[in-house]
């Protein structure tokens, strides 16, 4: 039987996707109230929308199909890169300063474990 893995995904959040792999990197493969507890006493700001879409594909996965949340464990945790914010400021003597704005999109897809 295939594993069937539900997703949740935010998107446009105003953090660079490199600093939220470092918090995705925490919670992936561990289960999902685990994983809630962990972000919840992480000091990142990206941990607050991870455990959101967390939460949300849990969600799904418990209305939709029908999973036990006891089950459920983070599959996939991936921050992919969103298109980014740019524009100039003048600087001295009338020199231009670029300024990058990064986001990004994370996607979590969370699944029952399999009974062995």
């Amino acid at each position: 039987m295939a594993e069937i893995e539900v997703k949740a995904v935010e998107k446009y959040l105003r953090m660079s996707p490199r600093k939220a792999r470092l918090v995705l990197d925490m919670v992936r493969g561990k289960q999902v109230d685990q994983a809630i507890s962990i972000l919840k006493l992480t000091p990142k700001g990206s941990a607050v929308p991870i455990a959101k879409a967390i939460h949300s594909a849990a969600a799904n996965a418990e209305n939709n199909f029908g999973f036990a949340r006891d089950d459920l464990f983070v599959s996939t945790a991936v921050a992919d890169k969103a298109p980014s914010r740019r524009w100039r400021k003048l600087g001295a003597r009338s020199r231009v300063k670029p300024i990058e704005h990064r986001y990004t999109h994370i996607t979590v897809g969370v699944s029952e474990k399999e009974s062995n």
